[in-house]
């Protein structure tokens, strides 16, 4: 499993893509912390918001783009590897848990490593290290990446699942918000099941969302176990 993670940890950081996403994480990390006192200074805001402000930016980027981001990356981390038939190779070597969840863990190893040095690069303005933003940030990142994978499962062909990836990426975070905040009965019971519900908390119900991620990769993990690569 540790092979995978290791495989997967640098065969993220050497990719394109994922150096033009750490810019953007590490821009938006920069401005929201350097400009989050003219902010401030011109809102209305409570104490605990105005102390929070400095890490709120990274925090809606992760939660507005977070899930294109990590679809962008990892969409095809699984049926890519079937469909070049690299995985026969691989079944060979390790077994197919050890393959999904280091995967897995090399998926969130990045994000962990992009989200940290985002954290200490605020942390420099703001002078403190918001740690239950951090772990809010980290619980969202772990769904994130559980559903990549999942989909990429569920999904044989990379090219449909880097299709839907990118309309998931865009719709989900506005159906959280809906489903959330809406008081239609119909949507309302779907809140549940997203990771926005339990992020509107100033407590450890963001800690549901952790739970959410491991029920989809023990999901994903049944479903690899019977496919045919």
């Amino acid at each position: 499993m540790f092979m995978m993670c290791k495989r997967e940890f640098i065969s993220l950081f050497k990719s394109f893509k994922s150096i033009i996403i750490i810019a953007i994480l590490f821009a938006v990390s920069y401005y929201a912390a350097k400009f989050s006192s003219f902010i401030a200074s011109g809102a209305d805001l409570t104490a605990g918001e105005a102390e929070d402000i400095h890490t709120i930016g990274l925090l809606s980027v992760i939660l507005l783009f977070g899930q294109l981001f990590v679809f962008g990356l990892s969409h095809d981390t699984i049926n890519r590897e079937v469909h070049e038939r690299t995985m026969r190779f691989l079944v060979t070597r390790v077994s197919r848990s050890a393959i999904l969840f280091g995967k897995f863990l090399g998926i969130w190893m990045f994000w962990f490593v992009c989200i940290t040095v985002s954290f200490l690069l605020i942390s420099i303005f703001s002078r403190k290290f918001d740690l239950f933003i951090f772990s809010q940030t980290l619980s969202l990142v772990t769904y994130q990446a559980a559903l990549a994978l999942l989909l990429s499962v569920l999904i044989p062909r990379p090219g449909y699942t880097m299709f839907l990836g990118n309309i998931l990426g865009l719709l989900l975070p506005a159906f959280g918000f809906w489903a959330a905040f809406t008081p239609n009965g119909w949507v309302n019971w779907m809140k549940y099941f997203v990771p926005f519900y339990y992020l509107e908390r100033d407590d450890f119900t963001f800690l549901v969302i952790l739970g959410l991620a491991g029920m989809m990769m023990l999901a994903a993990n049944a479903v690899f176990k019977r496919r045919e690569c």
